[in-house]
């Protein structure tokens, strides 16, 4: 009798654990438990690649796995935009979203994916300053200047851009309505290409990206007019903010933003968010980017989401207003 009761309690306390087994082989492994992609919509080495990068190597350290960046260039980032647009959301494949991607969307309606709809809003990761600068051979030394010598040639006084809806187009553009002037948007292939025709007198204006144009400020090779942000910028603290300089509410700063899939679980959202306030708040990183002329930014998911509502809203007015079609 005793051999019986032990064979019947020990097939009882298994029954009672055979319900714990579907459990434990339908758990799901804590995120992440594979390499996350990270993909950006422009060529190694652009300012897009490089804030990916920083942030990649202080996520992977803040998250304990592996983020990888993918270069996946062309049409201002929508190309990537649409890739990641229609990944699984799982957390798994974000994409490094620029300032440039979301105002392209606007001149291109069509493009086969919307900001808000198709992306849910993890961080904006950073931000760079963007400098009014002017051919120096023209006597031309403050924004009023620039302003009175457009006016003085209405339909004449030409801007580099590289192209229609880009960051430099739209500066131009919103200047021109809030200054009251009609200039002549020119567009180049790339950056290099409007600041070398710039110096050579070929066009009279452009909005570049601060860093980018240190040098040339420092030879006298271009001159800078004006900040286009609320405060002055660390890299040329003497140079007024456009609202110094008369043009209020004019600061349109370069950003850079990470987004998942909608859908994205919450859960994951947030450890996303945390991981990116940690990875771009790290030493190393905030010198990395200063040598890029960009500080790192820590607005929340939600606060993301509001600033991008924002901006559609802001360059759409420009566009509208500017009639700019590609």
């Amino acid at each position: 009798m005793k051999l019986i009761r032990r064979r019947l309690l020990g097939l009882a306390s298994g029954m009672v654990a055979l319900p714990l087994l579907p459990r434990v082989a339908g758990a799901k492994a804590a995120f992440p438990s594979r390499p996350v992609h990270l993909v950006v919509g422009f060529t190694a080495g652009a300012s897009s690649d490089i804030v990916a990068r920083i942030f990649a190597k202080g996520a992977a350290q803040a998250l304990g796995g592996d983020v990888v960046v993918e270069n996946k260039p062309g049409a201002a980032g929508s190309i990537a935009a649409g890739y990641v647009a229609h990944a699984a959301d799982d957390g798994y494949t974000l994409f490094l979203c620029p300032l440039s991607t979301l105002t392209n969307k606007i001149v291109h309606p069509h493009e086969p994916f919307d900001i808000v709809r198709n992306f849910t809003p993890v961080a904006l990761l950073a931000t760079g300053a963007i400098v009014m600068v002017v051919d120096p051979k023209l006597d031309v030394h403050s924004v009023a200047d620039f302003t009175a010598l457009a006016k003085s040639k209405p339909g004449q006084v030409l801007f580099g851009t590289v192209g229609p809806g880009s960051l430099p187009d739209l500066c131009g553009e919103l200047y021109a309505q809030r200054a009251g002037v009609k200039l002549v948007p020119v567009s180049y292939p790339g950056s290099p290409q409007v600041i070398i025709d710039l110096m050579a007198g070929r066009v009279a204006m452009n909005f570049a990206i601060a860093s980018s144009v240190l040098g040339q400020i420092a030879a006298g090779q271009v001159r800078p007019l004006a900040i286009a942000a609320n405060k002055r910028s660390d890299l040329l603290p003497n140079v007024p903010t456009m609202a110094e300089a008369g043009i209020p509410d004019f600061n349109t700063p370069l950003w850079f933003g990470l987004l998942a899939p909608a859908g994205t679980p919450q859960s994951i959202v947030e450890k996303l968010a945390e991981a990116a306030n940690k990875a771009m708040h790290t030493t190393e990183a905030k010198e990395l980017l200063h040598k890029q002329g960009f500080v790192p930014e820590d607005k929340t998911a939600a606060k993301f989401g509001a600033f991008i509502k924002s901006e559609i809203a802001r360059w759409s007015v420009v566009v509208k207003a500017s009639g700019i079609k590609t």
